[in-house]
């Protein structure tokens, strides 16, 4: 008989796991290194009780699945006992190739990589320490296998990743207007031309999805204060980088070596923790931008920063970087680090690239943004961007 256990989860209450192989997976260390990666990585400099982890997040997007799953088969779609295994499993580790602080260290510690691109190494591995019993798994998190709905349930626009994350951050860092109806949404799923969709009646869940991230993304993802803690943490890693500064395994290997050298296995040993105690240590550094960026982040005394909606006049620039120059002391080269621009811009649904296919009673089929609605034609459509600069208080 396999073993049958229960997660005790704050958002949706108790996660049941009743495959042995599911269970050996969560078990392993790859995995249980998600306890130490945080979701919203700075957020919660701004929201204190956004402290959960990647390990929560895939739990929860898990359960979702479960769940997708169950009510799909209820409706008369053929989900064999083996894909039922494989795409809980895609989705519990479409995470797994996260580093420290996920999103904001991605593409700085290791240069050139997306997280997807290590899930898929790491998930590979798990395969052959499994003995390929992870290979249907992996041709759904790839989108190679047959049922497409499959991939479109691990990543697409609503996919069970998107609905507990919107859920999950939403609930840890108390923004309500976060809050979706997932377990409706999952209730209008259904599969037609092989294709995940939703029903008619789930057009105002939709909506509300569609809503609830837009909300989301500007005021907690994107969020200025957010946006700019993020942004310095990005610079100590880099400029640690710059002037090769010293640290302690097995960050070392990140800061100081090749990226070409580093193994799977090094790659599973990093953690927040790690980035944590060296940026702690970087405080007391001789050099002066690795130790003002350094001890901003430790001591949340961040940047200053303001949003445009305009791109940043070269004036002001000027201006930021010659009080950061004489207040410290400092070349242009070193203000440079200190006050920056760049832009932040948010899509709440892509016309043209991302499908939300809706189902009618009459058997027609129409993207979201092709049905009657006048709030997501003319409000959610289009990227909205916003122009930023960081620089000393």
């Amino acid at each position: 008989m396999p073993p049958r256990k229960i997660i005790n989860d704050p958002v949706y209450g108790f996660i049941t796991v009743d495959d042995e192989l599911i269970f050996k997976i969560i078990a392993h260390p790859y995995y249980q290194r998600l306890r130490r990666i945080h979701q919203m990585a700075m957020a919660l400099l701004v929201y204190p009780g956004a402290v959960h982890t990647r390990l929560l997040h895939s739990l929860g997007a898990y359960h979702l699945m479960r769940n997708a799953l169950h009510e799909l088969r209820n409706k008369g779609v053929e989900i064999t006992r083996a894909e039922d295994q494989a795409a809980k499993i895609a989705i519990l580790l479409h995470d797994i190739g996260h580093g420290p602080f996920s999103h904001a260290l991605e593409n700085v510690l290791i240069e050139g990589m997306h997280h997807e691109e290590i899930s898929l190494l790491l998930m590979k591995d798990l395969n052959t320490q499994f003995g390929g019993q992870l290979q249907m798994a992996l041709d759904i998190f790839t989108n190679a296998y047959p049922k497409k709905f499959l991939y479109q349930l691990v990543s697409g626009q609503l996919d069970v990743d998107r609905m507990d994350y919107l859920t999950r951050d939403s609930f840890f860092s108390g923004v309500s207007e976060g809050v979706i109806g997932y377990d409706r949404i999952i209730k209008m799923l259904t599969v037609h031309n092989g294709e995940l969709m939703v029903e008619e009646k789930g057009i105002y869940s939709i909506e509300k999805f569609l809503v609830s991230r837009r909300l989301m993304y500007w005021q907690v993802y994107l969020h200025k204060t957010v946006l700019c803690a993020e942004q310095m943490l990005k610079r100590v890693i880099k400029r640690a980088k710059y002037i090769r500064a010293a640290t302690q395994l097995p960050l070392h290997q990140f800061i100081n070596e090749p990226v070409e050298t580093v193994t799977l296995e090094q790659f599973c040993n990093l953690d927040d923790y790690d980035v944590v105690s060296a940026i702690k240590g970087w405080c007391a550094h001789e050099d002066p931008v690795l130790s003002y960026l350094s001890k901003g982040i430790i001591h949340r005394d961040l940047l200053k920063v303001k949003y445009f909606s305009e791109p940043v006049s070269e004036q002001m620039m000027q201006e930021k970087t010659a009080e950061a120059m004489q207040r410290m002391s400092i070349s242009a080269e070193n203000a440079a680090w200190l006050v920056f621009t760049g832009e932040a811009s948010s899509s709440t649904y892509n016309f043209e690239d991302e499908h939300i296919h809706i189902l009618f009673k009459d058997g027609s089929v129409k993207d979201i943004s092709e049905v009657d609605d006048a709030l997501i034609n003319q409000n959610l459509s289009g990227k909205v961007k916003k122009y930023y600069i960081c620089y000393l208080r």
